[in-house]
Order: structure tokens, then C-alpha cells, then sequence
């Protein structure tokens, strides 16, 4: 399993790569331009990516939450309206 690159040195490198790849490179792919929030790991490190430039991906939150969802097998959340019943 890769190490995760932590504290100082890890937050210069996400602004970087954030700085590199500012669009969401899914939503880019499909027409969409929304800003990049989140540098992600295209091979999880729970699954034994690194934390190298070329492992990352830049997404935006709802893209990098429903990558993560479907590589590790999790089920969207429901989100629930103030009457009571599912949203959506």
C-alpha cells in the first residue's frame, strides 16, 4: 500500500497539483467546466497506488465522490427532505 504524502510537504503538493490541473478532468472529458477541488489518486493507495504526479487526477467533490463510491463499492448516500422522504 502507498504512503500518503502528509502535513506541510502535502499541502504544497495538492496546491500544486491544483494549480496544474485546475477542471475537473471528468466533467472536462463530458463538456462540463467545473473547478478541481480534490487531487485524486486514479489508483487508490488503499489498493497500492503512490502518491506520484502521475497517479493524480484533479476532480471536482461530486466526481471524486462518486469515483471513490464505485471503486470501493459504497452506495450513494440518500439525502432525506424535510418531509421526511427521500430527496431527489
Amino acid at each position: 500500500m502507498g504512503e500518503r504524502i502528509r502535513g506541510r510537504k502535502g499541502q504544497k503538493l495538492r496546491e500544486r497539483r491544483l494549480a496544474n490541473e485546475p477542471l475537473c478532468r471528468i466533467c472536462k472529458a463530458e463538456g462540463r467546466t467545473t473547478a478541481a477541488t480534490v487531487p485524486d489518486h486514479i489508483l487508490p493507495l488503499a489498493k497500492g497506488g503512490e502518491d506520484t504526479d502521475d497517479n493524480i487526477r484533479c476532480l471536482c467533490a461530486d466526481c471524486h465522490d462518486r469515483v471513490t463510491r464505485e471503486e470501493f463499492g459504497h452506495k450513494a448516500r440518500v439525502t432525506i427532505g424535510e418531509d421526511g422522504w427521500p430527496a431527489g
